[in-house]
């Protein structure tokens, strides 16, 4: 058994004081307040629940600071995306994907959900191991300390116009299955480990076409299921177009919707759409960096949850490894949107940030007897946080601000160092060698 001491932590009521947290096989086994440090591992700082990141694409870290001297919008933004896809292979991807989980792990995410559909070579013939990728994944993953739920990602088409779902092009190639039941097929090969769960995700209405969701829902079963939905206004435009329903619409038509679906983005909905999904009480996952970034919009994140829906966060294409920044850019956007402050509370924020459920781990996300011990310690004594009430430090504090985070009981980051060493010198490594091919 392992003992755990924090000064002030946040637990499922509210802010506390000498909180001893005791661990046994990667769970909390009972937690006090009021009590002494003895034999305990001191923990600086706000003591918060890990975070949670439920939408990642690992290889996008490499396009950080790299795309934005022509300007453009997300679809200029995609082909220099595409460019990255092509040079990536098992070793490549491994090497990459483990120095940004460990980006993650530095900011206090405990889980990641991998949005995968990076599959086969860059001709798009499978390799020897037809999950090969997933399984360069699953070892980074465990080489970062963090717990990976694979959203294996089926995509069967190259996009969507009036005129119906277009060709693949050369680098969607390796994107692709042959078609929704190979996909099946090569996921259901995939076996779970402690840290590795897998679930399902359709990539969008887009790349997904409709006979094919049904397949989707079917073989996802009651795991995580998540799909990109309404991220631009041209994807509604096709959908009405060739489908004469939205997005969400073609979604709940096909059996998509649901308590275990994430839809990621929903930034162009309309009332129907918000009401639709928040009765089927689906997470919806915003990502504001990345929404700011691509200059996707602003999406309904309020209106959704006041109709049924949960929210999560995601870093998505990393622009920034932050969760407090996501957090923040939520409320942000909805105080632009609507002119006035405080619609989202801290306590709500929080809950975004925590949001592991969404990615199969149920027993994850909070300080309390039974959950899985992820603790993340939270310095108040830095220049950004000195002052700042403990219960509102996702309003001052940023990824920096990170002093100590346990995985499942484990130390994985200890005074702001990973136990790899120099992530930056890893992550410096991983894109030189990508941008030398």
């Amino acid at each position: 058994m392992t003992a755990y001491f924090a000064a002030t932590a946040l637990l499922p009521d509210g802010l506390a004081c000498n909180v001893r947290i005791e661990v046994e096989d990667g769970a909390v086994r009972a937690v006090t307040t009021g009590g002494e440090p003895l034999g305990a591992v001191r923990l600086p700082g706000v003591v918060l629940a890990g975070f949670a990141d439920t939408h990642s694409h690992a290889f996008h870290r490499a396009l950080r600071g790299r795309t934005h001297a022509d300007g453009g919008g997300f679809w200029t933004w995609r082909e220099r995306m595409y460019a990255v896809a092509r040079r990536l292979d098992p070793d490549s991807y491994r090497t990459l994907a483990r120095a940004v989980y460990a980006e993650m792990a530095l900011a206090g995410i405990t889980s990641v959900g991998e949005f995968h559909y990076l599959h086969h070579g860059p001709d798009g013939r499978p390799y020897a191991d037809p999950n090969a990728m997933a399984e360069a994944l699953r070892a980074a993953a465990e080489a970062a300390g963090v717990r990976l739920t694979l959203l294996d990602t089926c995509y069967l088409a190259g996009g969507l116009d009036a005129s119906g779902h277009l060709p693949l092009d050369p680098v969607q190639r390796r994107f692709a299955d042959a078609d929704a039941d190979a996909w099946a097929a090569r996921v259901a090969a995939l076996r779970p480990s402690a840290a590795f769960r897998i679930g399902s995700a359709a990539h969008s209405v887009r790349a997904v076409p409709r006979d094919a969701l049904a397949v989707v829902a079917r073989a996802a079963g009651d795991a995580p299921l998540h799909v990109h939905l309404s991220e631009q206004p041209a994807e509604n435009e096709a959908a009405l177009g060739y489908y004469g329903r939205t997005p969400a619409a073609l979604l709940a038509e096909q059996g998509l919707l649901g308590p275990a679906t994430t839809v990621v983005h929903a930034t162009h909905l309309d009332e129907r759409d918000v009401a639709l999904l928040g009765a089927a009480r689906v997470t919806a996952c915003f990502c504001p960096t990345t929404e700011q970034d691509l200059a996707d919009g602003i999406g309904p994140a309020r209106a959704l949850v006041d109709a049924g829906a949960s929210l999560s966060l995601g870093t998505d294409q990393h622009a920034q490894i932050d969760m407090f920044a996501e957090a923040r850019g939520v409320e942000a956007h909805e105080r632009l949107a609507s002119g006035r402050r405080g619609r989202f509370t801290p306590t709500e924020l929080l809950a975004a940030m925590t949001a592991h459920a969404s990615l199969g781990w149920p027993d994850a996300g909070q300080i309390a007897a039974g959950c899985r011990a992820d603790l993340v310690a939270v310095r108040m004594d830095t220049v950004r946080t000195a002052g700042a009430d403990p219960a509102q430090v996702m309003f001052a504090a940023g990824a920096a601000d990170v002093d100590t985070v346990v995985v499942d009981g484990q130390i994985v980051v200890s005074g702001g160092r990973h136990r790899l060493g120099d992530v930056g010198a890893l992550l410096q490594a991983a894109v030189a060698a990508l941008e030398d091919e």
